[in-house]
Order: C-alpha cells, then structure tokens, then sequence
C-alpha cells in the first residue's frame, strides 16, 4: 500500500542536506520513504493526500521522557511556584505511588501519556525507570516501558531510596538491578547531581553498565555546575541531559567529543549530544540552558520533553520547540532540528535504510522510516509565531495514519 502527499507548502527533510523544498510531496510505502521531491514529478501511488498548502516536518523524536509513574505532584509544583527551590527528592513521592499501582494500571496510564504525544507529533519516543527503586518494580518498570515506548533506558540510579546507604544501593544498581532489567533496556542513564548520585558513584554505575552492552546517558548539571558533563564526554555517553549550568571547560568537551564528526555528512566518531529541556527549566525555574553557545561551539543538540511529574509534566514538543526560538535565541530550522534530528542522534537512530533493515527516524528522506507531521499552517516558522496554538493537522507513524486530538 503506498500513499501519496500532495500539495506540500514546505517539506523541511532534516536530512544532511539540511533541505527545505517548496511545493513538494513525499510517497509513503509501507513504513518506509519511498519518494519525495516535486510535486509535479510525484509517481502515481494507491492513494493521494491532499496536504492543503500546510507545511510537513519529521515527527518529533522525544529522546528523555519519565512516562512509567503514578501519583500527583501539584502539590510540589504549587510550593515551587510560591518560592520553594527544585531539590531532586520530590522522586520519592512518585516512587511510593508508583510501587503501589498495578501493572494494569501502569501500563494504562503510559500507553495514555504515549497516545497523547503521537497526537502532538512525537512519533519516536524513548522512556526510562527510576520511579520503581528497587529490584522488583525498576525490572518491572522496565517490562512495561518495552510495551510502550521505542526505547528504553534504565534509570534505577534516580535517587537513593529513604533508609538505605548510598554505596550499597550503587551496588545493587551495578549488579543484580542491572541483570534484572537487561532483557528490556538499551540504555543506562545517571542523576549525576547534588542530592543524587555523586561522581564516584556514576562513574561506577556507568561502566557497570557500558560492561553489560548498554548505550549511556547522563542527567547533568541540571542544579548547578558538577561533574556529570564531563563524566558524559570520558565515558562515551551517547548524551547528557539537562546541561542548565556549564563551565567554558564543560562546553569545550562537549565540542571537543564532536571534533570527528562531519556534521555535513553524519559521519565519523559521534560525540556526546547536549539535551536541552526547556519545559523542565521553566517548571522548576533554573536558567535555561545555553542551547545558543553550545550550537555556536559545535555541539549537536536535542530538544526533549522531560516529561514527568514532578517537573515537567508535558508531552508538547512543540512548547520545547517554540521556547527554545523564544527564549533560547535558537532559529526555527535550529530548533526543529534539534527535536527531530537531534532526537535521533541522541538516541543512535540518525541513520539506517533499507540495507541494514534499522530505518532512521528524525529526517525525512527515501528509505527513512515514515514519522511524519504536518502542521496546519503553512511554514514551520508558525511554531514560534502562534505559540500555545495546537497545529498539528495530521501524524503519520512509521507509514501509519495516526489519530489527532
């Protein structure tokens, strides 16, 4: 079955080329791109989508959401709001709400919170533990992210659960935790921070983890200048996430990491992506980060939701996108760029065709997996230019149409 859309204002690719085509339309077979360039010379297809004028974008590629959770924390959110400074120990209370909720009702409230971002554009997601904190609901945590998400990250070192030693929950994180999720992770992260886990202890988690063939994120310098940036570049993390409070030194390795890469080309050595999660900033009002130097040194950056409970509680890539335009002093193509393609090499999935059967997400060209979104205006500028406006017209994930609130 292929499908055709027609009419397209503006086909912004995100591929190497970095392309933006005008009066465009693009073949859908399948899950895969099989076509796209002008209008006039599409071929003929099963079926034919009108686009309308409107204006077509990769989906949105969410590489850092907290989706496996239950409980409320407007609570929390309320005393930030009067004064009350962010500290990393409101994750207790979801841990608490979270081990005494069902695996009925956990899968029901992420697939909820999935089913919402498709409806926005996000259609390639990735998901992490850390709400369980222990060996039985972070393995089952775990279970349940791989039934819902794209990609999974193991997060068992969020937070040191009330009552027990930090040094020998590391050690069940490094060991018998680790076996325990295995089997449904690709990744391990790290809240390397004040009041979490210290650089001595990421470290190890890290290389526990590198050692058992996962991909490494980090969760850095999100309250305050610290190690984990620098933690990131020494072991080869494929990101490191938050990045509010860098050094000259943080910025010159995280642009060091990239020096191999040919950005043009999407080639040689990859380096440590910088994600930037300006929903989160403004929930818990830390400066936002410094997407503008990092790109200007040249770091690849992402744009991520962070969505969680307790401080960033959105699945709208678009409010991340037009923040960073807005206030992150990012251009649109910038912007879209780093929630699309940004995402992608965030999460190693930048490149791949029908040859070696792993079809890329994040960009928009033949052979790439077909997360498509098309905004109801006519250019990718209006993101910015109607904020708080929904425009999303229509999703397509992985070839398939998907249902818009």
């Amino acid at each position: 079955m292929s499908t055709l859309i027609t009419n397209i204002a503006e086909l912004m690719t995100q591929d190497t080329e970095h392309r933006v085509l005008r009066d465009a339309a693009v073949v859908i077979e399948g899950e895969r791109i099989s076509w796209l360039g002008p209008a006039a010379e599409a071929p003929a297809a099963d079926e034919a989508v009108d686009a309308g004028g409107r204006a077509l974008l990769p989906g949105w590629v969410d590489s850092h959401t907290h989706l496996i959770f239950a409980g409320d924390r407007t609570a929390e959110f309320e005393a930030r709001m009067a004064g009350q400074s962010y500290s990393a120990g409101g994750i207790a209370v979801t841990t608490g709400a979270t081990r005494s909720t069902s695996d009925f009702d956990l899968t029901r409230l992420a697939m909820g919170r999935v089913a919402e971002a498709v409806s926005q554009g996000t259609t390639y997601l990735e998901t992490k533990t850390g709400y369980g904190l222990d060996l039985e609901n972070e393995a089952r945590s775990a279970r349940i992210a791989s039934t819902v998400a794209d990609e999974v990250t193991y997060l068992g070192a969020h937070l040191v659960p009330a009552g027990m030693d930090a040094e020998e929950y590391t050690e069940l994180v490094c060991g018998p935790m680790l076996t325990a999720v295995r089997p449904y992770v690709r990744w391990a992260d790290v809240f390397c921070e004040q009041g979490a886990f210290n650089e001595d202890q990421s470290r190890r988690v890290l290389l526990a983890c590198k050692a058992a063939g996962l991909g490494l994120r980090v969760h850095g310098n999100q309250l305050g200048e610290g190690p984990g940036v620098r933690l990131a570049v020494e072991v080869g993390a494929a990101s490191v996430d938050h990045v509010n409070y860098l050094s000259a030194a943080d910025v010159d390795a995280l642009a060091a990491s990239w020096s191999g890469w040919d950005a043009a080309g999407g080639n040689g050595p990859r380096g440590t992506v910088a994600t930037c999660l300006p929903a989160c900033d403004l929930s818990t009002r830390q400066p936002l980060a410094p997407g503008r130097e990092l790109l200007d040194a040249g770091v690849q950056l992402a744009l991520a939701s962070n969505c969680n409970p307790g401080t960033s509680y959105t699945s709208s890539m678009a409010f991340c996108v037009t923040t960073a335009v807005l206030q992150m002093r990012l251009s649109v193509h910038e912007a879209v760029r780093a929630a699309t393609y940004g995402g992608a090499l965030a999460l190693g999935r930048e490149s791949g065709n029908d040859v070696d059967g792993e079809r890329a997400v994040g960009s928009i060209a033949v052979g790439h997996r077909a997360d498509l979104h098309l905004l109801n205006a006519p250019s990718a500028t209006h993101l910015a230019y109607r904020p708080g406006i929904p425009l999303t017209h229509a999703v397509w994930r992985a070839g398939l149409a998907q249902p818009v609130r």
